[in-house]
């Protein structure tokens, strides 16, 4: 990689300059596998519900890499000993840890790979990555699957509290104009330490971890889970699920070549390969899109008339409720587009579904919120915290969908 470092800081519109610290980073952010992240959306198909949501996973992993270096600078400024090794890895491992998205950040997980989530990709690329870097990436590799002997570096990573979210909750609100989620990122960095090698965060930040956490739960509910968010997302799942069906009947489906070598087979966690992974830094948003856009006019129903609806932001009605919608409900607008369009019933299923939707802003059981106190005792903040809410807030709550076509489709 003989690229020169030309470029040393690139401007963001949340935090403003952010300093590319090392040739080996600027190499790693100018190698196509992280460029492909300019075309990968963080937000899905968001922008449907908020315009301004067109942010991608490439804007996010620079500000990720931001935070951690102000972590970095925090730990060491109070007496943690962080050698430049693994300073790098650490901003290294965060830059990287989204690297597996596929198009339209989630979506790919739910449709045509099986059973393989954005992580394990992320390792694989990185894994790929560290032969073009001359094994330069080992340590970061070890810290972001926390491997590494000092566990506090996975939790900068990887935690309920990491450079990953406070990154993404104060983006997507800026982003979206949801409020609700503009976190003080800064500020939790400056009140980190770390005890017996376990991130803590000091007494006096306790209103930012509790302003952090309703803020999470806030952000799931009102732009994460939006009810159009929702059936959008649904919808392009289903998709990507018909086109690879039509494919496996034998019918043409026309689209890029990258999609297409995933729409003619069946990728799961074995298979997963070094070619399947070449194939796979290929796809992007815009082979989804161009796709869509071209099946609009295919013969086939169901196809064509769910890309219709993504494209032309005409989507099924979407109702959110406490209790699970009853059988006879689904059957009732089932039957009623079967007959409107004389379709069969597995086709109607495409166009009429139910699922649930759940929203935990705090898990008690892992990688806790430590508080450490004056006197040096350590406490989760559940315990610590005056805010009533908070308790409320480990707690799973489960919400039912139901979505069925409007009475002119």
């Amino acid at each position: 990689m003989a690229s020169q470092n030309k470029l040393k800081i690139l401007n963001d519109p949340i935090y403003g300059f952010i300093t590319v610290p090392s040739q080996r980073i600027f190499n790693i952010i100018e190698h196509p596998y992280f460029q492909r992240l300019r075309r990968i959306s963080q937000m899905g198909l968001s922008y449907l519900v908020y315009p301004g949501a067109h942010h991608t996973r490439f804007h996010h992993a620079l500000g990720c890499l931001h935070l951690m270096q102000k972590a970095v600078r925090i730990l060491t400024y109070k007496g943690v000993r962080i050698s430049a090794e693994e300073e790098e890895a650490l901003q290294i491992a965060i830059l990287l840890h989204d690297i597996g998205h596929g198009p339209f950040s989630h979506t790919m997980e739910h449709s045509i790979v099986e059973g393989v989530d954005h992580e394990c990709i992320s390792l694989l690329f990185m894994e790929e990555m560290n032969k073009d870097f001359n094994q330069s990436l080992t340590l970061a590799i070890q810290m972001f699957k926390g491997d590494y002997e000092r566990h506090f570096m996975n939790q900068l990573i990887s935690s309920q509290m990491d450079m990953d979210r406070l990154d993404y909750l104060r983006r997507d609100s800026f982003y979206t104009g949801a409020a609700e989620g503009n976190i003080n990122s800064e500020r939790l960095i400056t009140m980190l330490n770390v005890v017996n090698d376990e991130l803590v965060v000091e007494e006096k930040g306790i209103y930012s971890v509790e302003k952090f956490l309703i803020a999470r739960r806030l952000m799931y509910w009102q732009v994460y889970l939006h009810k159009t968010s929702l059936v959008a997302e649904q919808l392009l799942i289903r998709v990507l699920r018909r086109a690879k069906e039509l494919i496996d009947e034998g019918e043409k489906v026309e689209s890029s070549a990258a999609l297409n070598y995933f729409l003619k087979r069946k990728i799961n966690k074995e298979n997963f390969n070094a070619e399947v992974l070449a194939e796979f830094a290929a796809l992007d948003d815009y082979d989804v899109v161009c796709a869509m856009k071209e099946w609009m006019s295919c013969k086939d129903f169901v196809l064509r008339n769910l890309c219709r609806m993504i494209i032309h932001r005409d989507l099924l009605k979407v109702k959110i409720k406490k209790k699970r919608p009853s059988v006879q409900k689904l059957e009732k607008h089932s039957r009623a587009l079967q007959q409107k369009h004389d379709i069969s019933e597995r086709e109607a299923e495409y166009f009429v579904f139910s699922g649930e939707i759940t929203n935990l802003a705090y898990k008690k059981e892992k990688n806790n919120i430590n508080i450490l106190h004056k006197n040096g005792k350590i406490n989760d903040v559940i315990k610590v915290s005056d805010q009533l809410n908070l308790k409320a807030l480990s707690k799973t709550v489960v919400k039912y969908y139901i979505c069925y076509p409007k009475s002119k489709h």
